[in-house]
């Protein structure tokens, strides 16, 4: 009696918080890992800090942040908080931005413009990682101050999430 109920129990399946985001097949892209260290009253306390980004190639893109004593448990920390933190973008057709566009984080700068169909990603760096992952193809993108990949990812989130497409321009000023 007592295997038939445990069977039972393995059919069961219990829903889960995010079980929408494990439906869709994410891509995790590695931007830096960095050993850390903290300095105690009894010496150094090494560890490591990863930044991932995570997105879906069809508007979904996010970036995360992990620290753990190993790389794989920091790695997976920052999956986790990427997952947390996806944004939803507009693409168009030719698998572009919508309009040209700026981010801003901290002394990084992030100036994004609509390409050609066929011109491919033109960016560098984090940013560059940030775009292939949202699953845009076609835009060129320019960092200006500072070259810290973490800050660079924010802001070419920041700048991501400030897009806007012609129909919700239009709702947002009562036009049809």
């Amino acid at each position: 009696m007592s295997t038939d109920l445990k069977q039972v129990n393995k059919l069961k399946k219990t829903p889960r918080r995010n079980e929408n985001l494990n439906d869709t097949k994410f891509i995790e892209r590695l931007i830096k890992i960095s050993r850390v260290t903290k300095v105690t009253k009894g010496g150094k306390k090494l560890s490591f800090r990863a930044v991932v980004v995570i997105g879906d190639e069809k508007g979904q893109v996010g970036v995360g942040i992990g620290k753990a004593e190993d790389v794989v448990n920091a790695f997976k920390k920052a999956k986790t908080d990427g997952r947390k933190n996806l944004i939803k973008i507009p693409i168009t057709k030719s698998l572009s931005i919508p309009h040209g566009i700026l981010g801003d984080v901290g002394a990084c700068k992030i100036i994004m413009r609509p390409s050609i169909e066929g011109s491919g990603v033109i960016a560098g760096g984090a940013v560059r990682t940030v775009l292939e992952v949202a699953g845009i193809k076609n835009v060129i993108a320019k960092q200006l101050g500072s070259d810290n990949l973490l800050n660079n990812a924010r802001a070419a989130i920041v700048a991501l999430k400030s897009l806007t497409t012609k129909a919700q321009v239009l709702k947002s000023r009562d036009l049809s």
